[in-house]
């Protein structure tokens, strides 16, 4: 139900609370998203059989289209928000959807409804299965609602392009939509929905918009309003006082020009040294974080090679590719993830299309157990870019749960010359940090992946956000026996859940006696300037109060008060 904003002239600014994502601050009138596309009537005189083949050739000439502009903005983007848009217009293009559209087609349907009777039953399945695949009823919707208004005229649906500089407020967005953000248009943002880690969390970090998810009352706020968004304190102030306004917009400012000046090397007050990477999806990425003082790439998501390919492709594409990463970074360290296929990231020839529960399925190094010519051929790829461009890779896998499957990974890693790790995503990975290392090079805790295993709550439900808040005293416990099995044996764990791209939250991984951390490149800068004002012996206060919280707001306000009171 709606919220009604008091007058501000009655009660003052109003200040709408959330869960801060991206810091900044930015000030300006709202503006919300596209509204609804209007879908056609159930119930319309059926076609007749000799114009059939017409509507479908309409429906798949819309399809289409539509695949082809999200494709063409996936061109045009990087990172995270090219694999979105990747994924979407391969929704677009599914195959399954669009004989399904058929179907309804041939038995009297318009392409319109057809598109939305199709798009119905695949929802349906998806909320059935639960888990992750839950999530993927999001951008079916979209897909619909862009394919109709494409068969009907209507605009398509999305964020708007407003003609001056504006503040977004949402519901929640499709992640099509938030990976189409635009910087100079769109100031700042905030949802009444979301978590830390939803695509648009994660969007806004590599966009650097200051965001703010989770806001209570948010749907009371009108379009055309004034607000002030606080992406550090996590805040929504309505009709702000002007001055003050300005005051916090322009100290953001001063803050996000001194970390514009940040070159590394990472490292605290002291001189702990702190290793602050980047995570990238292609070269242009890479060259990007490059760019922006990253020491290396801690996290080369190899996904964006295979997302809405019917094939896998060849090793020599797969080469070409992860060549321009390794070039970007030449002696330095990249840390390349192998195939992190399965779950919300199903492959045509990878993954099967019919499991109960996809999230605790076929997902990461388990794919290679359906066919392990697929891993094989994806470290050959790694060893042939590897030798062109005269680097030694370190190379981890996804979802290992056993000590047996980090041997068996590492055997195969080490005979081509690379570095194996593994990524610690799974409790038994933390629970078993040492036996693992005993095997490989490096540990690397994926939070993202921890936190929704660690509590029972999948990490895209707007609905369990705090349960998968990276500040859940659960989580950093894991962290913490991880990091201690990484010291006594002498070797390094790292940080690449969205976790890491919190400034305040780095102090405390650093506390926990994590060696590296990376994160969005946009982070990157913020990451490592916040931790040379502060002391090691300051981060480990910080993670000891963390620790001691019992929810993730204590542990926030607990470690900060630790290092800045």
């Amino acid at each position: 139900m709606s919220t009604t904003v008091p007058s501000p002239a009655a009660t003052g600014p109003l200040v709408l609370t959330g869960t801060p994502v991206v810091p900044g601050a930015a000030v300006g009138p709202v503006v919300r998203p596209a509204g609804a596309v209007r879908l056609p009537e159930e119930r319309s005189p059926s076609v007749p059989e000799q114009a059939r083949a017409a509507e479908k050739e309409r429906y798949r000439a819309a399809a289409e289209a539509v695949a082809e502009r999200l494709t063409a903005r996936a061109a045009a983007a990087t990172g995270v928000s090219a694999e979105v848009l990747s994924t979407t217009a391969g929704i677009a293009r599914d195959r399954a959807l669009r004989t399904a559209a058929e179907q309804r087609i041939d038995e009297g349907s318009t392409a319109a409804q057809a598109a939305v009777l199709a798009a119905q039953q695949f929802m349906d399945m998806f909320a059935s299965l639960g888990g992750l695949m839950a999530e993927r009823v999001a951008d079916v919707r979209d897909v619909r609602d862009r394919i109709v208004a494409d068969l009907t005229g209507q605009p398509e649906p999305g964020i708007p392009a407003p003609e001056v500089p504006s503040v977004l407020l949402a519901d929640d967005l499709a992640p099509a939509d938030t990976a189409g953000l635009d910087p100079a248009r769109i100031l700042a943002l905030a949802t009444r929905l979301g978590g830390t880690t939803s695509h648009t969390a994660i969007i806004a970090r590599q966009l650097g918009i200051p965001c703010v998810v989770g806001v209570g009352g948010l749907d009371g706020v009108p379009a055309g309003a004034t607000v002030l968004v606080d992406g550090e304190q996590g805040t929504v102030t309505v009709a702000p006082d002007p001055d003050e306004a300005r005051s916090r917009v322009a100290d953001a400012r001063l803050a996000a020009e001194a970390l514009a000046r940040y070159a590394g090397p990472g490292r605290t007050r002291d001189g702990h040294v702190v290793q602050v990477l980047a995570n990238v999806q292609d070269g242009a990425g890479a060259r990007a974080a490059a760019a922006a003082a990253a020491e290396g790439v801690g996290l080369f998501r190899t996904e964006l090679a295979f997302l809405g390919r019917a094939q896998e492709p060849t090793v020599e594409e797969q080469a070409a590719g992860y060549a321009e990463v390794l070039a970007a970074f030449p002696g330095r360290k990249v840390v390349v993830r192998t195939l992190d296929a399965g779950s919300d990231k199903p492959l045509a020839f990878a993954t099967p299309p019919d499991e109960a529960n996809p999230a605790l399925g076929v997902r990461g190094l388990r794919v290679a157990r359906r066919d392990p010519g697929l891993l094989e051929r994806q470290l050959d790829a790694v060893a042939a870019a590897a030798e062109r461009t005269g680097s030694t890779p370190w190379v981890m896998a996804p979802m290992v749960a056993t000590v047996p499957e980090a041997a068996a990974f590492a055997a195969a890693v080490r005979s081509r010359g690379l570095v194996p790790g593994v990524m610690v995503e799974v409790p038994s990975a933390a629970l078993h940090a040492e036996r693992l290392l005993a095997h490989v090079d490096f540990l690397s805790i994926g939070t993202n992946d921890l936190s929704q295993y660690a509590l029972a709550a999948d990490r895209l439900s707007a609905d369990l956000a705090e349960l998968t808040d990276p500040w859940q005293p659960a989580l950093l416990e894991l962290v913490a026996l991880t990091a201690a099995a990484g010291r006594r044996a002498g070797k390094p764990v790292g940080v690449c859940g969205e976790a890491a791209a919190d400034p305040l939250l780095g102090s405390v991984l650093v506390g926990l006696g994590i060696s590296s951390l990376s994160c969005a490149t946009s982070a990157v800068p913020r990451v490592g300037a916040r931790l040379a004002t502060v002391d090691l012996a300051d981060c480990e206060r910080a993670a000891d109060a963390a620790l001691a919280a019992d929810e993730p707001a204590a542990a926030r306000a607990a470690a900060r008060a630790a290092l800045l009171g």
